[in-house]
């Protein structure tokens, strides 16, 4: 049962009542830039809280069951969904289940398993988590050790800042290891990927899928989550770097000065002892393992957002790889995997009606059943868990932001839905799927998820889920 509902402002780990609809405007959370640049590059600024929509009124009237089922019968049928749909809707204030049809089953989410992967890393690491990317000296004169902390939204200078706004920068790190450098001239540049192990692409994945620029071999380092240019198109289209950390380090190495033939992987040599004293900071040269220089992402729940909207797979697998991480568990594919399901049980939901294969959705032998969407939306909706709150904020909005920015246009009876769907999406060959919250006419807060497999045509079957939710918000039942 859900007590109350949480207000959808992008605090991290606030909480209050009520249940917006409206995203926040992203790209001015963050300020503007430090007229000087300084000698250790800042924090980026936790995000203004920004009221978006009032809260919805949980005294509307509850639907009616039978009412809602009479509506959604024939649209869960419309054969543009294909063979086989599951579905469950609930009132996220009673915890009443409204509709259901194969709920319990599993079966292949596509990019709504980000739903439970924003669960997870908002749960394990806490909306204020930030991504380090740091530089230490190497165990050879001249030699430096960019090390890679699993953070996929480093660009790679000012310009980049539109893909993800306030991300950590690469310019500002180097700038940070010249000046800590001195006199000493860089020699070489050592890439260290150990952060994550494992294979770098996941079971289930095409192999066209990083040619086609879906996702990016997953590693570390690497700059607007692998892309070449800070480009993002809804359904790929943007050519990744087949080797996004080596090309990372090389970029790096241009900044200060080292030529793109002295750029390998190592490992970077074990921090040295700090002597504290006056006498040894005065006189002190550069030893293996000193920090020359470090940036930090902005909070997790930033990057949370980013990966909901664009539905960045790259950023989903790194932040997988985070729940795994703040477990002690292997940061890779299956480590994730794993981690990710001892996290969905610790917040009391049913884990078991999820095989996961990756975080973003990419792989299809991924399956999850509805049922564990909608209590996991129902979870964060309610008072128990504040830090799953921020998923909401993140979600696309119906006619507004992501990847609903351009649906629910047609036909005309779905434009009453837009600015008050909020869900993710999800695409594969003969897949689409729809999970989030909805507000009816009576003013109540649905929880949803559609999930269907064999439709034969993509922009048919899209149309048939927003039908099936536009005619939740109308109907009030």
């Amino acid at each position: 049962m859900v007590s109350a509902l949480v207000i959808l402002t992008l605090v991290a780990g606030a909480a209050a009542v009520g249940l917006v609809v409206r995203p926040g405007p992203v790209d001015e959370w963050l300020g503007a830039e430090p007229a000087t640049a300084p000698t250790t590059a800042a924090p980026t600024p936790e995000p203004t809280p920004t009221p978006v929509l009032l809260a919805a009124d949980v005294d509307g009237s509850a639907p009616d069951p039978a009412a809602v089922k009479a509506a959604l019968d024939p649209l869960v049928d419309a054969p543009a969904l294909g063979s086989t749909v599951h579905v469950q809707v609930v009132d996220a204030a009673t915890g009443t289940l409204l509709y259901e049809r194969n709920a319990d089953k599993m079966t292949t989410p596509a990019s709504t398993t980000k739903v439970l992967t924003a669960a997870t890393v908002l749960a394990a690491r806490g909306p204020a988590h930030r991504l380090e990317t740091r530089v230490v000296a190497g165990s050879r004169p001249g030699e430096v050790v960019i090390i890679g902390g699993g953070d996929p939204t480093l660009a790679v200078e000012e310009d980049d800042k539109d893909l993800f706004p306030g991300a950590a920068r690469l310019d500002d790190l180097a700038a940070q290891v010249k000046k800590a450098l001195g006199g000493t001239k860089p020699t070489r540049v050592t890439v260290d990927t150990s952060l994550f192990t494992g294979p770098e692409t996941a079971p289930g994945w095409g192999s066209g899928d990083i040619a086609d620029g879906q996702v990016a071999r997953i590693q570390p380092l690497m700059v607007n989550a692998g892309r070449i240019e800070p480009v993002h198109n809804e359904y790929g289209g943007d050519p990744r770097h087949s080797d996004p950390a080596l090309a990372t380090g090389k970029l790096f190495a241009k900044m200060i000065g080292v030529p793109a033939s002295a750029v390998a992987k190592g490992k970077a040599p074990e921090t040295a002892a700090v002597d504290p004293s006056p006498s040894a900071a005065a006189s002190a040269t550069i030893a293996p393992g000193d920090e020359l220089g470090k940036v930090e992402s902005p909070p997790m729940v930033q990057i949370v957002d980013w990966m909901l909207q664009m539905s960045d797979n790259v950023v989903a697998e790194a932040l997988g790889r985070q729940v795994a991480l703040a477990a002690g568990a292997e940061p890779s594919f299956k480590g994730a995997a794993t981690a990710m399901t001892d996290q969905l049980t610790e917040l009391g939901l049913p884990a078991e009606l999820a095989v996961l294969n990756d975080a973003s959705g990419l792989s299809n032998r991924n399956t999850i059943a509805p049922e564990l969407l909608v209590k996991t939306l129902t979870l964060a909706a309610g008072a128990d868990q504040p830090a799953l709150s921020n998923i909401f904020n993140g979600l696309p909005v119906a006619g507004w932001s992501g990847t609903l920015e351009t649906r629910f246009a047609t036909p005309s009876a779905n434009e009453t839905a837009q600015g008050v769907v909020r869900a993710k999406t999800g695409s594969l060959s003969g897949v689409n799927t729809l999970a989030g919250v909805l507000v009816t006419r009576e003013r109540r807060v649905l929880a949803f998820a559609i999930m269907a497999k064999g439709g034969a045509n993509a922009i048919t079957a899209r149309a048939a889920l927003d039908d099936i939710a536009a005619r939740l918000v109308a109907c009030g039942c």
